[in-house]
This record gives structure tokens, C-alpha cells and sequence, in this order.
């Protein structure tokens, strides 16, 4: 099992943000609670269940463990991530 962490390239607010993902809900809030990002934070969005978090974060994250991926080098791995964060969505199982 694993967290992961995506390229700081998202800006906003003047600032570059990563997405941090993870094989389970479980693995990801406990690595947002380690990061001391606080639980509203959590993004549970169709798209994916994830975190955003500052290029300062992402780096801390990566320190404790998280796996870097790229969008633009490993996008098979991304994109197997990414289905497993959206099954992780709420909705995700009223869908029909």
C-alpha cells in the first residue's frame, strides 16, 4: 500500500499545488493527519478522493514516505492511481 504524491504543477491563489493520493482512505487521511493538513481539507471528489497540497508539503510528504509520480513521465501509473482514487469518491457506489 501506498501514498502518492503528483507534480506541484497545479497554480492557484499564486501558488503550485500537488495532489496527494493513496491506495486507501485510510493511508491517505493518515498522511494528511502526519503533514498536519487538517481533515476538511479532504477533497471527496468525483474525480478523485485527494489532498491538495503546497509545493512546501508536497516535499514534506515525500520526506515521509510518499511516492513522487509524474503526470508526464509515469501516466499509466497515474492513471491507475487516479481510478482508484475516484473509486474512493463517496458517490461512488450510488453511481449507477
Amino acid at each position: 500500500m501506498s501514498v502518492y504524491v503528483d507534480d506541484a504543477v497545479t497554480l492557484w491563489r499564486g501558488r503550485r499545488w500537488a495532489h496527494l493520493m493513496a491506495d486507501t482512505l485510510d493511508e491517505l487521511h493518515a498522511m494528511a493527519e502526519r503533514l498536519g493538513v487538517p481533515r476538511r481539507a479532504f477533497q471527496d471528489k468525483r474525480s478523485g478522493a485527494h489532498y491538495d497540497l503546497t509545493e512546501e508539503l508536497r516535499e514534506q510528504a515525500l520526506r515521509l514516505g510518499a511516492v513522487a509520480i509524474s503526470r508526464h513521465r509515469d501516466r499509466d501509473q497515474v492513471r491507475a492511481i487516479i481510478r482508484i482514487a475516484r473509486s474512493q469518491w463517496s458517490g461512488h457506489a450510488a453511481e449507477p
